[in-house]
């Protein structure tokens, strides 16, 4: 095994740039599970001392094994960052540990009846595509039911591409929470859970009140046809039914009427004779 030598770090500042015997470059990336292991001097033991009455050291690392970096873990806490990371050795080791067991998991067997690992399926499915697997970036948190969180970041044609699993360590079950976890792996992408809607039983509700429907109207034939005007035009009044006398008045005679025209009666238009005519005898 060649002895590596530390020259430094990378432009970029993300690896350690590392030499050999031979004058062979090397690089390393700065991960949090490197930095932990830096900066903890005897990883089986955590001091017990408090850190800062702000927060605890099982706080700390309650959250470092959710997830949370060691920035916003000292920033939310009110402490430093180096003394995060004073606290941070055996969780980082857990993790690690929970990715190696991950990887290490038995998915299928090839043609040959060889066994095939997480890892081997997964370089598999990337490194036909030209996907360099040293670039594959791997991180893990435990989430609140138990299970841990498997996230994958690999490089594709838009930058970068993320891949997730849910990893139960007691079940030895790894199941993919989406597509391209799905896609890496082979099986089919995972179901998405509709949640169900909540109907109250009060007919007052808001969401229980129906907005009134407005039904289209629909003319009539016959109103295609009248005028539009047609109601504003006053109806013209029926004509009423004068008396007319016979004998004139007075003030006709006056004026040199001296007879009225008679209104026929109803025998009269009917049958053709005056009222007061008898019928003849046959």
């Amino acid at each position: 095994m060649s002895e590596l030598r530390l020259n430094g770090k990378t432009e970029d500042g993300n690896h350690l740039a590392l030499v050999d015997g031979e004058g062979k470059n090397y690089s390393l990336r700065i991960s949090d599970t490197l930095r932990a292991t830096v900066n903890q001097p005897r990883l089986t033991s955590v001091p017990v001392e408090a850190v800062q009455e702000f927060i605890s050291v099982k706080e700390i690392q309650r959250r470092l094994r959710a997830g949370e970096s060691f920035e916003q873990v000292a920033r939310e806490g009110g402490i430093s960052v180096d003394k995060v990371e004073r606290f941070s050795g055996p969780i980082m080791q857990e993790r690690e540990y929970i990715l190696s067991r991950a990887r290490e998991l038995i998915m299928r067997k090839d043609a040959h009846r060889s066994d095939l690992t997480f890892a081997d399926v997964v370089h598999a499915k990337l490194a036909p595509r030209g996907v360099d697997t040293d670039s594959l970036a791997w991180n893990t948190w435990r989430l609140a039911d138990g299970t841990w969180h498997i996230e994958l970041h690999y490089p594709n044609r838009d930058g970068n591409g993320i891949a997730t699993w849910n990893f139960d360590p007691a079940r030895r079950a790894l199941d993919p929470s989406d597509d391209n976890g799905a896609w890496l792996i082979g099986e089919e992408a995972p179901t998405r859970v509709v949640a169900p809607g909540i109907i109250h039983a009060d007919n007052s509700h808001p969401s229980r009140i129906e907005e009134p429907r407005i039904e289209p109207q629909i003319p009539r034939i016959a109103d295609l046809f009248e005028a539009p005007e047609e109601e504003a035009v006053e109806k013209a009044e029926p004509p009423r039914l004068a008396v007319i006398r016979e004998t004139p008045s007075a003030a006709d005679s006056q004026d040199g009427i001296t007879a009225r025209a008679k209104v026929p009666s109803w025998d009269e238009i009917m049958f053709g004779r005056k009222t007061d005519e008898a019928p003849e005898d046959n």
